[in-house]
């Protein structure tokens, strides 16, 4: 039976981690889970909460902790987690709670189809609720600059869910350490001929007060990786 990796980073989202992991426990998907939480050195009570998982569960799906000791940002601690996974995909899933878990389910068909190397959830063939104006501008900007950039036609570059063949991320040989993985992913992606699918996925946006930390001004810096992976070699 295949098996799917859920890496989840984790960097103070004490009030929303212990409820993701429960719903990515129950979801009924048709392959079995892995999952790797990997904590970047948060400094609230999310290191605690994760012991806490690592003594009382008694699903019979892998889990592994990894507690890091220093913060260096969403990438790094994918990275960290991708050395851990044996799945035959892997999903990032995002410590919050903006994406319904349950889409896993249309994630994963593509690939159980053998029709996409990589599936990209987008939100905007799906549902989004209470994003920010200058994150939507700042989302289609990103859009179109990645369509005009690598010759691809996708709706959404920098939604969380991602969903790969393991093999493929491990090629890509992730260089970003914040929060330029989705940039970085979906330009190694083009670059390396993956056949891309995408799916509608629901989301509902977070307030900067609930725990948000991307920013408008995080562009920017998906700007250059975009424009940087479409020469350099890795």
């Amino acid at each position: 039976m295949k098996k799917l990796t859920i890496i989840i980073p984790v960097y103070n989202e004490e009030k929303t981690i212990r409820k993701v992991f429960q719903k990515v426990k129950k979801v009924k998907i048709p392959v079995k889970k892995e999952i790797i939480i990997v904590d970047d050195g948060s400094t609230d009570n999310s290191r605690k909460i994760l012991k806490s998982f690592k003594r009382n569960t008694n699903n019979p799906i892998i889990l592994k902790i990894i507690l890091k000791n220093k913060n260096e940002g969403k990438t790094a601690a994918i990275k960290e987690g991708l050395k851990y996974a044996t799945g035959n995909f892997v999903i990032i899933q995002d410590a919050d709670l903006e994406y319904d878990i349950n889409d896993y389910n249309k994630l994963l068909k593509p690939l159980l189809q053998n029709k996409a190397d990589m599936v990209i959830g987008s939100r905007f063939l799906g549902e989004i609720k209470k994003m920010f104006f200058t994150n939507f501008i700042a989302n289609k900007i990103l859009i179109f600059l990645t369509n005009l950039l690598y010759n691809i036609k996708i709706t959404d570059e920098a939604t969380a869910y991602k969903l790969f063949k393991t093999e493929h991320l491990k090629k890509m040989n992730l260089e970003s350490k914040g929060f330029d993985f989705c940039p970085e992913v979906i330009a190694k992606a083009a670059r390396m001929k993956l056949k891309i699918a995408e799916v509608p996925v629901n989301y509902k946006a977070r307030t900067i007060k609930e725990g948000k930390k991307i920013r408008w001004f995080h562009t920017f810096s998906a700007i250059w990786t975009l424009i940087k992976y479409k020469f350099k070699k890795f």
